[in-house]
């Protein structure tokens, strides 16, 4: 891991970019404060799951689920996996038929 400022990095992004790959995560700086990270996704569930941990959209639906599930709304772990199953095969038989 690296810490650079941020004045550094604009002028020189590219070459940032490029020991991500091999050097892992540059912290940037501003004013001697952390204001940013430059890093490399392994893969595209890696950058989903970094997109979605600062999501206030995403964070938001979790916690509108959690209040539902802590109100009783939910589905019981083994009916929730049947439902998904159900509607998986419902969109792989959809997509055969199209």
């Amino acid at each position: 891991m690296k810490i650079a400022p941020l004045a550094d990095v604009k002028a020189k992004l590219s070459a940032y970019v490029d020991g991500c790959q091999t050097d892992g995560p540059v912290v940037i700086t501003r004013n001697g404060k952390v204001v940013a990270a430059l890093l490399v996704p392994i893969d595209d569930d890696d950058l989903e799951r970094l997109i979605l941990a600062h999501s206030p959209r995403f964070h938001a639906l979790l916690e509108k689920s959690r209040r539902s599930v802590r109100a009783g709304k939910g589905l019981a772990r083994d009916d929730f996996w049947k439902a998904v199953k159900q509607r998986t095969a419902k969109k792989q038989k959809s997509a055969r038929t199209n």
